[in-house]
């Protein structure tokens, strides 16, 4: 596509992918709420029953206080979301399944409870780290492991989902794989097929709850993340 500054510009799979994600949540929830009728149609019940969980799952984390991050949070949501059932289709890219793609979402979470912890608390925000009641002979012990907790939290957030869209794809490839070469066998063979495309059948229903599952899990997280940024001293 060219260059800028000596640096190559490309559209990759994952700029292609990320970009149709978030045209396709952004077209979906035009088309949900445009009417806003009395009676919701069944787009429209579907992206108030997002919206209605993601505030709510915020509510409860980080109070009304946190509501504040709700664009954030809704937003990771549907694109979490979406683009792990892109990934469900054949010959589509699953974005989550990288991840680069992933770490980049996890540092924009922590990067927010920074930044709004310091700026909402000042030096405050690094009561954090040193949790209440804990007695002074162990406190720099304490303290040093809530540090490296929460400097982990980018990489557990980001290697939970990316290793569970990978994996759930690569096992259904390998069933997928053993079709084909069993269907090449004759009788025998094409007999021999039926567990894998039973498993292959099986496995597409799991990898569909799990789309959904880890969008879930990525949203509560994130919550509770930017519930230390409210609450520093809960």
């Amino acid at each position: 596509m060219g260059s800028l500054g000596g640096v190559e510009l490309s559209m990759t799979n994952s700029a292609l992918f990320m970009i149709a994600t978030t045209v396709a949540t952004c077209g979906f929830l035009m088309l949900a709420t445009g009417s806003r009728g009395l009676i919701p149609s069944r787009m429209q019940s579907i992206a108030e029953i997002c919206y209605d969980f993601v505030a709510k799952t915020l509510r409860d984390s980080a109070g009304k206080d946190g509501m504040v991050f709700f664009p954030l949070v809704f937003s990771l949501f549907m694109f979490v979301l979406v683009a792990n059932l892109f990934g469900m289709f054949p010959y589509f890219f699953t974005v989550t399944s990288h991840i680069i793609v992933t770490f980049a979402l996890a540092m924009l979470v922590i990067m927010t409870v920074i930044l709004y912890g310091f700026v909402k608390h000042g030096f405050g925000f690094l009561g954090l780290f040193v949790p209440s009641g804990i007695p002074a002979a162990v406190l720099p012990m304490v303290v040093v492991i809530e540090i490296i907790s929460f400097l982990s939290r980018p990489i557990s957030l980001s290697v939970r989902l990316f290793a569970n869209m990978l994996a759930g794809h690569i096992t259904l490839k390998v069933f997928a794989g053993f079709i084909t070469s069993l269907s090449t066998a004759g009788i025998v063979g094409i007999a021999g097929a039926t567990l894998p495309f039973a498993m292959t059948v099986a496995l597409t229903g799991l990898e569909f709850l799990v789309a959904f599952l880890q969008a879930y899990v990525f949203t509560v997280l994130t919550c509770m993340y930017l519930s230390d940024a409210v609450h520093p001293n809960h």
